[in-house]
């Protein structure tokens, strides 16, 4: 986790403008996540084509662009995971790998759900999440009534 600020944060594994831009002219990226305040996203641009197509680049709506740095990276460092949803209404995320052991991937997929059916609109009547599909990577699904 890098955050790029011109304050020192406690939680960061790179902190400072000046340390990540010299890996960013070197093409050196060590981080998996990138944190920015508004008043530094304008040197960033510059590296948007280094950045962007890893998924690195920093975005307000995903959170990582703020001025409560400290909150961010808590949030970060806690594995805060984001999810989208398709054109055709399919949620994609990956709720945890076999390392985890079955107890750990319980309980994150049942956060998931929760996030999932907190985030209902009032209009949607009826079944909200009609099929809910587990798979590894390249291995086949297997069907979970959603109701579990």
């Amino acid at each position: 986790m890098a955050v790029f600020s011109d304050d020192t944060v406690t939680g960061a594994d790179i902190s400072g403008v000046e340390e990540i831009t010299k890996q960013l002219e070197k093409g050196e990226i060590s981080f998996d996540t990138l944190i920015a305040t508004p008043t530094n996203m304008p040197k960033l641009g510059k590296y948007a084509r280094l950045l962007g197509p890893r998924g690195l680049m920093p975005n307000p709506k995903s959170g990582t662009v703020t001025t409560d740095v400290n909150k961010a990276v808590a949030e970060a460092k806690a594995g805060r995971v984001e999810y989208r949803v398709d054109s055709t209404g399919i949620v994609h995320l990956a709720v945890g790998k076999v390392s985890f052991g079955g107890a750990k991937l319980l309980e994150n997929a049942a956060a998931v759900m929760a996030s999932i059916k907190g985030a209902k609109p009032q209009s949607v009547k009826g079944n909200y999440i009609k099929a809910i599909h587990v798979t590894t990577t390249m291995g086949p699904s297997i069907p979970v009534t959603p109701n579990e």
